[in-house]
């Protein structure tokens, strides 16, 4: 949370407002257990404020990068049953929620690294297909959906390989598993 949001998230309780507002002089002795009481709700509606934030944030980079960069696996220990969470449980939820952000940020940035460099090495191969005989870029690899891969080939085989022309093919689709028989009835001998 940076600190322009701070004052921001502080100001909009309401419950600090309806507080403030009962604190008279003639309760001098339970004026300091209200503004004590005050500032605890304010700390526990910026800190689920902040958490809020948090989450709307790992689930937006998670949702963006799915299926390239995997979901961060749960919070870890929530308390059992219903209760209020204390102020240090809200702390540490946030601070856990901080660094699983910032985990999956990091990873997310890599992966939009690696599709770069695949995307740049793609270009390459489209430019001088010669240098880079028999390199295969799967498309998953460029954060395209499918499981094609672009390769680059001799064009006419082996006349083509010794006369030294070359080509960048994308394959068209998924390979059959392996050991899968055709799905065509055997033919019969009579």
């Amino acid at each position: 949370m940076t600190y322009r949001e701070q004052p921001v998230i502080d100001f909009d309780a309401p419950a600090l407002e309806a507080i403030a507002t009962r604190d008279r002089p003639d309760q001098a002795g339970t004026g300091a257990e209200e503004r004590a009481r005050a500032g605890e709700l304010a700390a526990r509606s910026s800190l689920r404020a902040q958490i809020a934030k948090l989450e709307r944030e790992l689930s937006a980079i998670v949702a963006d990068t799915f299926p390239r960069v995997p979901a961060p696996h749960g919070a870890g220990s929530a308390p059992q049953g219903p209760c209020l969470p204390s102020l240090a449980y809200l702390e540490r939820a946030r601070d856990r929620l901080a660094g699983r952000v910032h985990e999956v940020r990091v990873l997310a940035d890599e992966r939009l690294e690696h599709e770069r460099r695949a995307r740049e090495q793609l270009e390459r191969m489209k430019l001088e297909p010669g240098r880079y005989k028999f390199v295969r870029l799967p498309v998953s690899d460029l954060g395209q959906g499918g499981c094609g891969v672009w390769e680059v080939r001799p064009r006419l085989g082996l006349i083509g390989m010794l006369a030294g022309w070359w080509q960048v093919k994308l394959s068209s689709g998924c390979p059959l598993p392996r050991g899968a028989r055709s799905t065509r009835a055997p033919s019969r001998p009579w």
